[in-house]
């Protein structure tokens, strides 16, 4: 059940006025509760079956790890969560990739094993409520918040429908203490709500599948009949692609959540205007950034080390970012070139101190955003690519100009002005919110904006229904 789904529509308008109409918190959380099952079930009925049970286990390890005063007992239970909720996602997501490779491994000494097929689906979301269920069982191990939350309130954190299958990563401490008072949205937080679910929609079905996408599939179906012209068209249309397509998602997540009253973290500030890579990690899926900085970066020691160490965490963090994104080694040099770029830039800061920012001026500030959007828009190739024979025909690609230009000159020429008009949009307000921004407007903007955003996304509908890309992660 998509987002920019008619069915989605119906369900979500549905479940609104049917929650508007109920009096009791109770009763209102139960149907948001049945509403999200019923919206997951949408992909594959059975597996609610392992969202269940992942919900159950750490809903119980938790209560115990909560009551418990023996620290080892606690670090076992601890453990058994990770575990468990780990070798689930590690069995539908990386089983078939661990095998495959497993399977070259063997072949490079001679020896030839045929396993059997493993034709596993992978479950919708995985990585998404694995990732929030942990830092529920992580955060009431570390006494940060309690652990005798209702089984109601805890699945209904795990479960809510806006944020279930594609983020953002939702902690418990940021959705579990709205679920003790009982929240109807007000006027303002509904209106705002709406807007957000509209500027989602519109970022996905008119920016992401109408403007980028078409581009992006041409050249990547057949890279190497393409020129440098064309190649470096659909490289700065994946950008504006995956920006608009993740970034539109979360908006409906968002004000979708906010018309039942709840209210979701950001999760992107504007990313392309980033001043470095540091600075883009914090503008960029802020929720999976911020969980790896926490479970992971810290744990592993962060800066607190050596230099060396210091560069192991940064390197060992993002090539795990990477690996969550997908079961492919295009995933993990994505995440290793990232770390790469962190390592790099923390030298630089330390070795020019003070001067990284005193010395910046607005020549200096425009060629730095440009700088780390440029990388960072290369850098989206092993991304998209699928495997390494595509990463090649596309790098290559860059540099073939001796080929004509084969796209179609109007849709190249405007997904060029488009990611043009994003990266001076995010630049223009670096520092300021969505929200606050819209704010400032009259009353006659805000309703044209909303009204020009309705057209175009009813002008560009009818045609495929694209799922989102972070669907599949």
């Amino acid at each position: 059940m998509l987002f920019n789904s008619l069915t989605f529509l119906i369900f979500f308008v549905l479940v609104f006025i049917l929650h508007r109409l109920m009096s009791s918190w109770a009763a209102q959380k139960r149907l948001l509760l049945l509403a999200s099952y019923l919206f997951y079930a949408a992909w594959n009925p059975p597996y609610i079956l392992i969202l269940l049970f992942s919900t159950m286990l750490d809903w119980w390890l938790a209560r115990v790890i909560w009551r418990c005063e023996d620290d080892r007992r606690r670090r076992k239970l601890l453990m058994l969560s990770l575990l468990s909720n780990l070798s689930l996602l590690g069995f539908f997501k990386y089983g078939s990739f661990l095998l495959a490779n497993f399977q070259s491994a063997l072949a490079t000494f001679g020896i030839l094993y045929q396993p059997p097929a493993m034709d596993i689906v992978l479950p919708v979301g995985i990585s998404f409520y694995t990732f929030a269920s942990l830092s529920y069982t992580i955060d009431v191990y570390r006494r940060e918040i309690r652990g005798d939350w209702s089984f109601l309130d805890y699945a209904l954190f795990v479960s809510f429908f806006p944020h279930l299958v594609a983020g953002p990563i939702v902690r418990a401490y940021q959705l579990l203490p709205q679920m003790t008072v009982p929240r109807r949205a007000s006027a303002d937080q509904l209106g705002w709500g709406l807007v957000l679910l509209v500027i989602g929609l519109w970022s996905k079905v008119v920016m992401a599948d109408n403007i980028f996408a078409p581009i992006v599939d041409w050249v990547y179906e057949k890279p190497a009949a393409y020129g440098a012209l064309d190649t470096w068209s659909a490289v700065l249309a994946f950008a504006g692609q995956i920006y608009y397509d993740f970034s539109g998602y979360s908006l409906c997540a968002i004000g979708i959540a906010l018309c039942f009253g709840f209210e979701f973290p950001d999760n992107f500030r504007h990313p392309y205007a980033a001043r470095g890579f540091s600075d883009f990690w914090r503008r960029w899926h802020i929720s999976l950034s911020t969980w790896l900085r926490d479970y992971l970066y810290v744990p592993l020691g962060g800066n607190r080390s050596s230099a060396w160490l210091t560069q192991r965490n940064l390197l060992l963090t993002m090539l795990i970012g990477g690996l969550w994104h997908g079961a492919s080694w295009m995933f993990v040099l994505w995440g290793g070139l990232h770390g790469m770029y962190l390592i790099i830039e923390r030298a630089w800061r330390k070795r020019l101190g003070g001067r990284w920012t005193l010395r910046r001026n607005g020549f200096a500030d425009a060629l730095l955003t440009l700088g780390t959007f440029l990388v960072v828009a290369l850098t989206w190739i092993p991304f998209r690519a699928p495997d390494w024979s595509v990463l090649s025909q596309v790098v290559s690609g860059l540099f073939r100009w001796d080929v004509p230009m084969r796209l179609e000159s109007m849709a190249a020429l405007v997904s060029l002005v488009a990611i043009a008009a994003t990266v001076r949009w995010h630049f223009a307000l670096r520092d300021c919110s969505l929200e606050a921004e819209f704010s400032r407007w009259g009353t006659v903007a805000q309703t044209a904006t909303v009204a020009v955003c309705l057209i175009a996304i009813f002008l560009c509908s009818g045609g495929d229904e694209r799922a989102f890309i972070y669907f599949q992660f």
